[in-house]
């Protein structure tokens, strides 16, 4: 009796696993939804001759709580001759092992700042979950920001604590990780695609990129997946650009001190980079 309850069992959960898997498989991510106001409006870059790049809606909340905030946009010209350093920012999450979010940041000369974040393109009143971002349940978008923006954010909302590491990446090479990046988040303005916790998300996507304009920079490592640690494993492979043990640029470049002390002053960026 036992075994054919078992039989039925294992063929009533192969059933319910095909219908799933169906249903995911059809499902299509889209570009028109009921998306948060703060994820409402796409970036869009235009590449010009002379390596000016016009990015279109350059994002920068002001932010009374997580939930409280009143959104702006504008439009930025930045010069890629100009272009002089990339910095990744480490943000573990409260309460979660293991899990972070990385973005990146392009510094210009003149002291011009931009940070690009890979992010789940939430509907209004959703919340991240990386349980369902494994099910097609989020689309997939590039936030381009103000560093105020999407760092203050974490420090002072989420109580997240966020790292800024400067990153060991020639000028050609930074010219190519920045225009490689606008140019995706163009392609998921035309084309939305799906997020997925473990092969489209947030540092996955920056090594790919990093790959595409430095083939091999980065192997395959657990790291990548689960990215709390993740300045471990790019502090290895010497894309840091320090000569400290890893034991102590942790204490370093943790920035909340200063993300606070100087959340309005007009020289942000400097201030938390310690200028």
């Amino acid at each position: 009796m036992f075994l054919i309850f078992l039989k039925f069992f294992l063929i009533a959960c192969t059933a319910i696993i095909l219908i799933v898997s169906f249903w995911l498989y059809k499902k299509r991510p889209l570009k028109e939804r009921d998306w948060s106001l703060d994820q409402k409006v796409l970036p869009i870059s235009e590449f010009k001759d002379d390596g000016k790049i016009l990015i279109k809606n350059v994002r920068h909340v002001s932010y009374k709580t997580a939930t409280d905030y009143v959104v702006s946009y504008d439009d930025r010209e930045y010069d890629l001759n100009k272009l002089k350093k990339v910095w990744l920012s480490l943000v573990h999450f409260t309460g979660y092992k293991y899990a972070a979010h990385t973005f990146l940041s392009f510094e210009f000369e003149g002291d011009v700042f931009v940070s690009i974040s890979v992010e789940i393109r939430k509907k209004k009143g959703e919340k991240y979950s990386a349980f369902k971002g494994l099910f097609r349940q989020f689309e997939l978008m590039y936030v381009i920001a103000d560093e105020r923006d999407v760092m203050r954010l974490r420090t002072d909302h989420h109580k997240d604590n966020l790292f800024l590491y400067p990153l060991r990446f020639n000028k050609k090479q930074s010219q190519e990780l920045f225009s490689d990046m606008l140019k995706r988040s163009n392609e998921l303005s035309q084309n939305p695609e799906f997020y997925h916790s473990v092969s489209n998300a947030c540092f996955g996507n920056i090594v790919k990129h990093i790959n595409h304009v430095v083939p091999g920079k980065i192997p395959f490592n657990y790291r990548i997946i689960l990215p709390e640690n993740a300045d471990q494993y790019i502090h290895a492979l010497n894309i840091i650009d320090t000569e400290l043990p890893f034991q102590e640029i942790r204490k370093k470049h943790i920035i909340n001190h200063f993300a606070k002390k100087h959340g309005e002053d007009p020289d942000f960026s400097l201030r938390i980079r310690g200028r």
